[in-house]
């Protein structure tokens, strides 16, 4: 008897491209970069560290790997 629930079948993620775990770590790095070079530049100034930036870039970045 063969179940046909579906597991094997990839599930699109919300990426426009295909990609794997590493190509999803890989944009996710890039991101954090991109955020914290941002956030040192314009709104560090006003005072809010740039932790806020890289716990934002961990969150996102978790959830690209997870759902991307």
């Amino acid at each position: 008897m063969t179940s046909q629930s579906g597991n094997n079948e990839p599930k699109p993620g919300f990426l426009p491209i295909e990609t794997n775990w590493f190509d999803r770590l890989f944009i996710s790095i890039v991101i954090w970069v991109a955020l914290s070079l941002f956030w040192m530049r314009f709104i560090e100034p006003f005072g809010l560290s740039v932790w806020c930036a890289a716990a934002i870039s961990a969150v996102l970045g978790a959830y690209i790997v997870w759902k991307g």
